[in-house]
């Protein structure tokens, strides 16, 4: 086997969910690019099916799910309908997110709650039921979706403090779990993005660019292919013995 083997993905599965737009369709796509079966799934199907579409014209196969991660029931159909089409859950990226911007004395609750259900409770509810059929197949790499914003304290135009928290909690959750599940042979990994122009940033980038420029060594956003390697690293034989890390994909912005 060469080293190039070891990113290969060929016959396994995939389900990225907010796979539909931006950083989660950058992953679905270098998925399928390195052979991998790929099940994308958001609150928005249409987005998801378009997605679908494209990597099916890429030479693999691809299902498309409507699934809001805070609920459970999304959550099982699409775990149920992968396994049954499929016949196995070898990756999962837990990428779908939400924000909400609001000085810290004026966040709504409700914003809160719905930022901490999504980016918390989502990636728990998918960890647990993908982590089942895993678990059954001694075998699997969940890959969770932080930020650099999960660190610690942000810029103050970041007036994001429901997301900066919740992607803290996701970097303890995805150590803890990677303890847990490690006897199982299930490799649990994050990845922090730095910035990227994504709809959910685009506001945020525009607000503090120069600061972002200025404290970003490489001195550039991240691009349509920034993530890729990253997330195909964690997803493939090339990190077996890789788990219960942090990958910061930032441009050096982590390092100052």
């Amino acid at each position: 086997m060469s080293v190039l083997d070891l990113f290969r993905l060929d016959g396994k599965t995939a389900i990225v969910t907010g796979g539909g737009r931006g950083l989660g369709a950058q992953i679905a796509e270098a998925y399928a690019e390195a052979g991998a079966n790929v099940v994308v799934c958001s609150r928005k199907r249409e987005a998801c099916e378009e997605m679908s579409t494209r990597l099916k014209k890429m030479g693999v196969d691809s299902l498309a799910f409507q699934c809001d991660v805070t609920n459970q029931e999304d959550v099982k159909a699409v775990v149920d309908g992968t396994l049954e089409h499929f016949g196995s859950i070898d990756i999962l990226v837990n990428n779908s997110g939400a924000t909400w911007g609001a000085s810290v004395e004026e966040m709504p609750l409700e914003a809160w709650e719905k930022v901490m259900n999504v980016n918390v409770t989502g990636t728990f509810l998918m960890s647990q039921e993908a982590g089942k059929a895993m678990i059954t197949q001694k075998s699997g790499k969940i890959i969770n979706i932080s930020s650099i914003a999960g660190f610690g304290g942000t810029p103050p135009f970041m007036q994001t403090i429901g997301y900066n928290t919740s992607k803290g909690a996701v970097m303890t959750f995805t150590k803890d779990l990677a303890v847990k599940w490690g006897s199982h042979g299930i490799n649990v990994n994050a990845i922090a993005p730095g910035f990227f122009p994504t709809k959910m940033s685009k506001v945020l980038i525009e607000r503090g660019k120069d600061t972002i420029m200025q404290n970003t060594p490489l001195g550039r956003l991240g691009s349509n292919s920034d993530l890729k390697g990253a997330a195909l690293f964690l997803a493939s034989p090339a990190s077996d013995f890789v788990t219960g890390e942090v990958l910061a994909v930032d441009g050096g912005m982590h390092a100052l």
